[in-house]
């Protein structure tokens, strides 16, 4: 094995667990924080034309108070099956439709609910976390592998594993430092 063979694997290892971090960073936009914010709704889905799709995909998504969202549908057909959606996505949210728009208030967050919302995250980021140290293990068993086949040396190995294990705690403190920041929105308001 040569030292390509390497970059490829620490390619991989962070590509991997940058994906990790994106699909959090998206999974904690939808926690809602008291303020508008279109990912709350990301979701959202709409039965219409015969399939299930993203309400952004058949509404125009507005912000125009800070407590408001408004979804304008492109088709106004769709109002009552998009007002029924994002009822039935249990957010607590109660849009109103006034047959061509649908305003959805975000009502303020109670202290419980900011408390049960904060678990939220704290499940969430720890999955992430998880799923880092769950992609280290399978690279870990890689380099394993690699020694045993005699592809590498102990001393490959080991500067291998000090570089695998610095990209895992690169990840999960970016993943700390997502989890402080949406704990500071929810708990700080």
């Amino acid at each position: 094995m040569d030292v390509n063979d390497l970059k490829t694997l620490y390619a991989t290892v962070d590509k991997r667990m940058n994906s990790l971090l994106e699909h959090t960073q998206q999974e904690l936009a939808g926690v809602r924080t008291g303020r508008a914010s279109v990912a709350i709704l990301d979701s959202v889905h709409v039965e219409a034309y015969g399939a299930t799709v993203p309400l952004n995909q058949v509404a125009s998504l507005s912000i125009p108070e800070p407590m408001l969202i408004a979804a304008q549908p492109f088709d106004p057909s769709l109002t009552d099956l998009i007002e029924k959606a994002v009822q039935a996505a249990n957010l607590g949210l109660n849009p109103s439709n006034d047959g061509k728009m649908i305003r959805i208030p975000i009502p303020p967050l109670t202290d419980d609910r900011r408390r049960e919302l904060s678990r939220v995250v704290h499940k969430l980021t720890e999955e992430s976390r998880n799923g880092v140290r769950q992609v280290r293990r399978d690279a870990n068993d890689q380099l394993k592998k690699l020694l045993k086949d005699k592809d590498i040396s102990e001393d490959e190995r080991r500067r291998a594993l000090e570089h695998i294990q610095k990209l895992t705690d690169d990840h999960v403190k970016k993943i700390d430092d997502l989890q402080k920041k949406k704990d500071d929105e929810l708990l700080n308001r």
